[in-house]
């Protein structure tokens, strides 16, 4: 089988159906490029954990086509290279934190004397040096979860699968394993993960997928993802806010249109909102001291910001403004179960 080398996972008809026939995953395609951190969403019962538990050969799928590191799904060898961090992830109680992430380490075949250095160094990382030689009985939930972290670099591997890193821990912790996924994100480590914290996910992710009843949905970066929905704001500052509008629409020189032809945000509109088109037929809003300008082009944006400037008009800010990934996950996940909806 060909693959492309620039990808870490290649994935294609990725499927599996449960007894009682549970359609966990119905033909998933996706991609993770070298180099990148990649995050997988969804609502419960989506299908992640059982797509990442296929990568990891842990549950056999039904139909599964593609590549893992390059090589086919399932490689043993391939194993070696990649680190895992399971959902609800459970250790010995009677082992220390030292103890655990050498216990794993062996298991990965890593060499005694290597194995010792990466388990200091890796409870050093997760902030657990001070707790390296006690037993996880006494450790709490986001305890266990950085210990858990660790066992899953002690390979060094190439491709880093973690489900619900962050789960448990507390804002410092996950400050830092943002900061962490950051650096191998940096060593040109490839970073696989779902989580549930789409603020995290939206920090720290290069691109993300959608999983909605095991189908794939919508998949990319954020800025293509949101295209259709970023636009330039455009604040101005000295003006009298109800006097500003009407001179700033002026200096705009627009065309009136229907407030239907603009991707405006409703709730944040007020009656006195105008709406038109420069003369490039660029969308245009103007409500109170700010205008709109609903293209994600800040060329286009910057045609209005020189009409305001010319008229005098003073400018408090210009920014570009996109839709947030939980409002994105959101519109998606309702709008999949409205068509579901109307199939039936």
């Amino acid at each position: 089988m060909t693959s492309d080398s620039s990808l870490a996972v290649d994935l294609h008809h990725v499927a599996k159906t449960y007894r009682g026939k549970v359609h966990a995953l119905r033909g998933v395609r996706m991609q993770v490029r070298r180099g990148e951190i990649f995050g997988l969403l969804g609502p419960n019962g989506a299908g992640k954990s059982t797509l990442v538990k296929i990568m990891m050969t842990i549950v056999r799928p039904t139909r599964a086509e593609g590549t893992v590191l390059a090589r086919p799904i399932a490689h043993t060898a391939t194993l070696a290279r990649t680190g895992y961090l399971p959902e609800n992830g459970r250790f010995p109680r009677y082992l220390t934190a030292r103890q655990a992430v050498e216990h794993y380490g062996a298991l990965a075949k890593v060499p005694r004397r290597m194995r010792k250095r990466r388990a200091n160094e890796l409870l050093d990382t997760v902030g657990m040096t001070q707790w390296s030689d006690k037993r996880i009985a006494a450790f709490s939930k986001g305890m266990v979860q950085r210990i858990a972290l660790a066992q899953a670099l002690v390979n060094d591997p190439e491709l880093i699968l973690l489900d619900e890193p962050t789960d448990g821990v507390d804002p410092v912790g996950r400050r830092g394993i943002r900061d962490l996924l950051g650096h191998l994100r940096q060593a040109g480590k490839t970073v696989f993960l779902n989580s549930h914290m789409l603020g995290e996910v939206e920090m720290i992710c290069d691109r993300v997928a959608i999983l909605v009843e095991g189908l794939v949905v919508r998949q990319g970066s954020m800025e293509e993802l949101t295209a259709e929905r970023t636009y330039y704001e455009i604040e101005l500052h000295g003006l009298d806010p109800d006097k500003a509008a009407r001179t700033a629409w002026t200096a705009l020189g627009c065309e009136p249109m229907a407030s239907s032809e603009t991707p405006s945000q409703p709730e944040a509109a007020t009656p006195e909102v105008l709406r038109g088109r420069l003369s490039d037929g660029c969308g245009v809003e103007m409500d109170g001291d700010r205008v709109r300008v609903a293209s994600p082009d800040p060329a286009k944006a910057q045609v209005a910001l020189d009409r305001l400037r010319a008229a005098g008009l003073v400018i408090r800010s210009f920014k570009p403004v996109r839709q947030s990934l939980e409002d994105l996950f959101i519109e998606t996940v309702s709008s999949n179960n409205r068509v579901k909806g109307g199939a039936r």
